[in-house]
């Protein structure tokens, strides 16, 4: 008989403000949010202190100011927040080697045979929380159940510093109560299509007709109905590889033309070609977005002869796409950068050095 997995998910609370705060003590107790403090500015995240006033991430820092006039913003120390992932992650592989990062804050993991303790995805929990606050400083939220999605939605549910299992035998009545917002890949559109087949709840996915969902919204009717019905055996993967790696740059005052955002697409760039190196990936493609004064989005992609593993070869590729942009007719707000098709760069076989010729670029 097949052992019942135990899935932790651990999310770690209000993470960049949760480090701000154990680091700077003036900032302890206080609404802190992490991100751009200018007029343009965004909050990528917020102390629980500040989401008491309904501070959220992705917010512009200016309507967060509005909303709690004594918020205290701060910009990101990136250095800072891999330290302590790192810390967090080697804590994680110090109970089981099927750990899947999700980012920075989360990962999910498999303690159906941890390397100490009893085989309890609840005594795991707990003593990864505890083990990460002896390490860190920091605190964390978990969910265990016997499937991935399960144990995600269990995490965030009481936070912070939360605790919340799910046993096998809760999980379809726990699925069915959450609402159709709450599942795996459905946003604010396809809710919208799902409410006028009269889906609200998990507990509709058991009684819409499958071809009628499957009709809405194609392939994620699959998972719908399996999560429904409580089946989840998606399993931890370890070290999922990254999809992309980008950054952008929303500037304080818009700039008039190309020659103005030159200089900015290349600082985009040694942020980008850094973490590439850093993470020693190389990258297929590179794509560039620009962003007009009339809030028009243009992308370009194209991908070299040979893999992009530097940030000079990212800055050569990039200009090439700025000017493949349309010749603006009015200001500049924001430039970005992603690369994609990521591969550890010691795969990448060196060849003999070719001419440096124009790619196809795609719109």
């Amino acid at each position: 008989m097949r052992a019942v997995r135990k899935i932790v998910h651990v999310d770690m609370d209000a993470f960049y403000a949760a480090v701000e705060q154990r680091d700077e003590p003036r900032l302890r107790g206080q609404p802190v949010a992490v991100g751009g403090g200018s007029e343009r500015g965004v909050v990528m995240t917020a102390s629980y202190e500040a989401r008491r006033f309904g501070v959220r991430s992705a917010m512009p820092s200016a309507h967060a100011r509005r909303l709690c006039p004594e918020l205290i913003i701060v910009p990101p120390r990136f250095p800072a927040y891999h330290e302590a992932s790192q810390a967090v992650h080697e804590v994680f592989r110090r109970f089981t080697d099927l750990v899947e990062p999700l980012a920075l804050d989360e990962a999910f993991l498999d303690v159906t045979e941890p390397k100490r303790g009893p085989p309890s995805g609840t005594l795991a929990a707990r003593a990864i929380k505890a083990e990460i606050r002896r390490v860190t400083g920091l605190t964390a939220s978990a969910g265990v159940a016997n499937g991935k999605f399960v144990a995600k939605v269990a995490s965030g549910m009481h936070k912070p510093d939360g605790l919340t299992v799910i046993t096998p035998g809760q999980v379809v009545a726990f699925v069915s109560a959450l609402p159709i917002e709450a599942f795996f890949g459905v946003g604010p559109r396809t809710a919208e299509r799902l409410r006028q087949l009269g889906v609200r709840t998990g507990a509709d996915l058991l009684l819409v007709d499958p071809a009628a969902l499957q009709a809405t919204v194609g392939k994620l009717a699959t998972f719908l109905l399996q999560a429904a019905r409580g089946v989840d055996e998606r399993p931890v993967v370890p070290d999922r590889q990254r999809k992309s790696i980008g950054a952008e740059r929303t500037f304080a005052r818009d700039l008039d033309g190309r020659a103005a955002l030159e200089p900015e697409l290349a600082s985009v760039c040694e942020t980008v070609g850094r973490r590439l190196q850093r993470a020693r990936l190389a990258a297929r493609t590179v794509s560039i977005k620009v962003k007009y004064h009339d809030f028009r989005i243009v992308t370009r992609s194209l991908t070299p002869a040979t893999p992009v593993r530097s940030t000079e070869e990212l800055r050569r590729w990039g200009d090439a796409l700025l000017f493949t942009t349309p010749r603006p007719a009015g200001a500049l707000r924001l430039v970005g950068v992603s690369v994609s098709g990521l591969f550890p760069a010691s795969l990448w076989v060196e060849q003999p050095a070719l001419p440096f010729s124009e790619p196809t670029i795609r719109p």
